[in-house]
């Protein structure tokens, strides 16, 4: 076991929040309408003729919260989206729209695309997706590149066809500290209320930004297992916890860069007890206990938000009234009415009161 503690340090950073804007059009090429019906719809062999060519600026003109799949909501840059939309939730592996000759599907083995037959490439290749209003929307593989961390993992860089600016574009947020960011291909698909399911043939490209790309790079791969224990649910019990969703209906709270100390009962993950320039202990408290369908118990909100706020947004889902030790210093004062708080997977601990 590779203990994740001295490259992590305990402790995370779990609020994505887009900083980039919108560029101006690059130079010698005409600005583009922001609506469907004002620009020319480009022809089918035009359109893929252009995939990879990394010529659209993003187009990120308004602040995005946090983020489960890393992706844009909109392609519309004046719409106001809600968090729990994206422009693309899920890719499907058969049929390619675009490939080489002998492609005629792929294949995900573990967090690696492979062509089907296998003589194929699938740098090219472009998929069939789906955004989360059901529309469907086309991505091309642009890139390639294994992690050095692990060489059985790929990282893919993606593009999307923009059907508003007619262009294609990187689906994927992208932050200061990530600015061109790449995406991962992972068995399963998300819906809004950030639950997960199998889907034979379908996959989520998660980009580093969001909370399913961010947990597999902390350690919880959920193709793999520990002990002889899938790591499936620890994965998804992080994607709750990285955003504050206590309620497991795919709304986070907490604020951009909020630093916490998290912990997982395999051990992947230990608690921390040094101080360091990002996590002092002492001034740390157990904030919730993790399921993978949100929080079991809570101690407070991550973000300072008055408890019975989250208490009034799921309602009967947790009572009060007493309270629960769990070890280590870690009690809920709201637990779970039809789960009990130490079959949680994960703990942590935060500031509270939006303190940093």
């Amino acid at each position: 076991m590779t203990t994740l503690k001295d490259c992590l340090l305990a402790f995370l950073v779990l609020q994505f929040s887009a900083l980039a804007h919108a560029a101006p059009p690059a130079a010698g090429k005409p600005a583009r309408s922001k609506h469907v019906s004002e620009a020319a719809v480009v022809p089918d062999a035009e359109r893929y003729a252009r995939r990879c060519q990394s010529q659209a600026p993003h187009r990120i003109a308004k602040p995005q919260s946090t983020m489960l799949w890393g992706t844009r909501r909109s392609w519309d840059t004046e719409k106001v989206a809600d968090e729990r939309s994206s422009v693309l939730v899920s890719v499907d592996l058969a049929s390619p729209r675009r490939a080489e000759a002998q492609v005629k599907a792929l294949r995900l083995e573990g967090a690696r695309l492979v062509a089907d037959p296998s003589a194929g490439d699938v740098v090219g290749t472009v998929l069939q997706g789906t955004a989360s209003d059901g529309k469907p929307v086309e991505v091309a593989i642009c890139g390639a590149e294994p992690s050095p961390e692990d060489p059985s993992m790929v990282w893919y860089r993606i593009e999307a066809w923009n059907t508003v600016a007619q262009e294609w574009e990187n689906p994927c947020v992208a932050l200061n500290r990530v600015p061109d960011p790449r995406a991962l291909a992972v068995s399963g698909v998300w819906d809004a209320t950030g639950a997960r399911r199998d889907v034979p043939g379908k996959l989520t490209f998660a980009c580093e930004n969001g909370a399913i790309s961010k947990c597999i790079h902390w350690g919880y791969k959920p193709w793999a297992s520990h002990a002889g224990q899938s790591l499936a649910d620890l994965h998804q019990a992080c994607t709750r916890m990285a955003r504050a969703d206590y309620c497991g209906n795919g709304r986070s709270h907490t604020h951009e860069d909020t630093t916490i100390d998290m912990y997982d009962r395999l051990g992947l993950i230990e608690r921390s007890t040094e101080v360091s320039a990002d996590w002092d202990p002492a001034k740390g408290s157990f904030e919730a206990a993790w399921a993978p369908d949100g929080a079991t118990c809570l101690g407070h909100t991550r973000d300072g938000r008055a408890l019975e706020s989250i208490l009034q947004e799921c309602p009967n889902r947790f009572s009060t009234g007493r309270m629960t030790d769990l070890g280590q210093e870690d009690r809920c004062v709201a637990q779970r009415t039809d789960v009990s708080p130490d079959k949680a997977l994960l703990r942590n601990r935060s500031y509270g009161r939006g303190a940093k």
